[in-house]
């Protein structure tokens, strides 16, 4: 405990004092249990908010014997709390925090505390999703999984399904993902959930059904839950990150007119403010103007919010190709013959881009018309109309075969 009591000049009393109740024996001071719980966990909410993640470790890793002398389920309480004052840390270091949740994972362990052990093995492998480690996470979690099914622990399993359905998909194997997910909401329906989790559970649906299927319609109304279960026990964050998602499914959609609408929902007006949702509005405004230079614009100032959320960043690969695709549009649309070199000034692209995605659309025939390389320009070419007569011919055709098929099959049965 002294390695502690040096490092936060505030809370010199608080560390006396845990100084004192820890090394005292319990048999002869029971009654000021309660106090040095307390002590505890002032001082490690003290070193959180300092930022102080190294000398939090040590106070955790000295902590021990007094957690031995403690009934298993306070012990189990104080611990929890200190890890999560520990993980809370913002922009600390990854591997201490690593380091720490193995520490007393191994106490536990050794203590032959199954429930605590299992309890902090789950919450490590959230703490591997946030650090990016999604392959560690797996491991550790299908582990988990294998175990928590023979004991029938319902609530951590849900929990450890959903962060292996998290990390599956950061992995972008979205199988295993969807599996996992579906695992965790068939636990959920047996059962009563908190409203964060459910929270969370929907959260991930719509992070699922828009990736796996394309199905941003229904992505929106988990997403739209989500944001209501979130907002509903304050946890703002998460109830930012739901909004944020919200409007990027009106945005792949083609709704850009509902961004507004979504934004008037009275309880989304208090997130008003965030510059993430100032991104999702500033791309949606360039392209429902099918503007390349404001798509552009757009990424050159928000671009670190955009590219760091891993869901919005398996999506910008599309909603690029997409608005690159309306900008060529909206400027050759009015020509029979365009110069390349101007198209590529226009939307400040090179022309290499500008000729591979104009040969793409053709290919594609969103867009009828040749290049002429040897001039570097653009032949565009009327719509065709469709001929209904040349479709109704491959259905009479399709008709008689169907007719001809069921004769031949009656007369076998008359021989």
């Amino acid at each position: 405990m002294t390695a502690a009591a040096t490092v936060l000049p505030v809370a010199k009393n608080d560390v006396a004092e845990l100084t004192k109740y820890v090394q005292t024996s319990l048999l002869e001071a029971t009654e000021d249990i309660k106090k040095r719980e307390d002590s505890l966990l002032k001082l490690g909410k003290l070193l959180s908010e300092a930022k102080e993640l190294e000398q939090l470790k040590i106070l955790i890793h000295d902590s021990r014997p007094f957690f031995s002398l403690v009934g298993a389920a306070r012990s189990t309480m104080i611990i929890r709390n200190l890890i999560e004052l520990c993980l809370k840390i913002t922009g600390g270091d990854g591997n201490i925090k690593i380091e720490t949740c193995n520490i007393m994972i191994q106490w536990a362990k050794d203590q032959g505390r199954v429930y605590l052990r299992q309890a902090l093995q789950a919450r490590l492998v959230r703490l591997l999703n946030d650090l990016q480690c999604y392959t560690a996470s797996t491991k550790l979690s299908n582990e988990l999984i294998t175990e928590l099914k023979k004991v029938e622990d319902k609530d951590l399993i849900i929990q450890v399904h959903l962060e292996n359905s998290k990390a599956y998909y950061a992995l972008s194997s979205l199988g295993r993902a969807k599996t996992s997910l579906v695992a965790a909401r068939t636990t959920a329906n047996a059962i009563y959930v908190s409203s964060k989790m459910q929270a969370a559970l929907d959260m991930h649906s719509g992070i699922i059904h828009a990736s796996e299927e394309g199905d941003f319609k229904t992505a929106f109304s988990y997403f739209y839950e989500a944001f209501e279960g979130y907002d509903s026990v304050n946890e703002k964050e998460e109830a930012l990150q739901s909004l944020k998602y919200m409007l990027l499914s009106q945005i792949m959609l083609g709704n850009y007119d509902e961004i507004k609408s979504v934004m008037m929902n009275k309880n989304a007006l208090k997130y008003s403010n965030s510059p993430h949702l100032d991104a999702m509005i500033a791309i949606a405004n360039a392209l429902k103007h099918k503007s390349m230079n404001k798509f552009n614009a757009a990424v050159e100032k928000y671009g670190d919010m955009l590219k760091s959320d891993v869901v919005v960043q398996k999506h910008f690969a599309v909603l690029h190709s997409t608005m690159f695709e309306k900008d060529l549009f909206r400027l050759v649309k009015p020509y029979s013959r365009v110069d390349i070199t101007h198209i590529a000034k226009t939307v400040g692209m090179t022309n290499e881009k500008v000729e591979r995605k104009l040969s793409q659309m053709i290919l594609d025939k969103k867009l009828y018309g040749c290049l002429h390389q040897g001039d570097g320009v653009l032949i565009v070419y009327d719509t065709p109309k469709q001929d209904r007569a040349a479709e109704l011919d491959v259905e009479v055709v399709h008709a008689l075969n169907d007719v001809l098929n069921a004769l031949h099959a009656r007369a076998k049965l008359l021989r």
